[in-house]
């Protein structure tokens, strides 16, 4: 079932890029937020958007396809192990960017540029993980 695989690997990629790109947008609208007053109300819901209709979606995709590429192909062992603790910490990113959208929402933009910014390095440092646990998979 290659095509498992390609849905896995394109849904992997989009999830990831939202994981970068939405802390970079939630420090640039926490930021926004400080200097307008009346952000909440009236600036474009963009991080809701992009968190809601892209990183979502892509976020289930992924997991979901990866699930079934376990189930399928049958994959254990210890590198397994250590991917889906990567995966974990950058599902951890992708709920705190959630929680972060909502305080800009409800108005609180305090604190939520440092931390986009601590979700951003947790993302990348799970997504780094993963490309290097998957590659040497062969090899462990």
């Amino acid at each position: 079932m290659p095509w498992i695989k390609f849905l896995h690997i394109v849904a992997l990629v989009s999830w990831c890029g939202t994981l970068l790109y939405l802390p970079a947008l939630l420090v640039q609208s926490a930021r926004a937020a400080t200097d307008t007053p009346s952000f909440a109300s009236s600036s474009p819901p963009m991080p809701r958007f992009v968190y809601n209709s892209l990183a979502a979606p892509a976020a289930l995709l992924a997991i979901a396809s990866g699930t079934l590429l376990f189930l399928v192909q049958g994959l254990a062992g210890g590198w397994l192990v250590l991917k889906l603790l990567a995966v974990t910490g950058m599902v951890m990113a992708h709920g705190a960017c959630g929680w972060l959208v909502l305080r800009l929402e409800q108005g609180q933009p305090r604190g939520v540029a440092v931390g986009a910014m601590t979700a951003g390095v947790l993302a990348a440092t799970g997504m780094l993980a993963v490309v290097t646990l998957v590659l040497a998979k062969p090899a462990l």
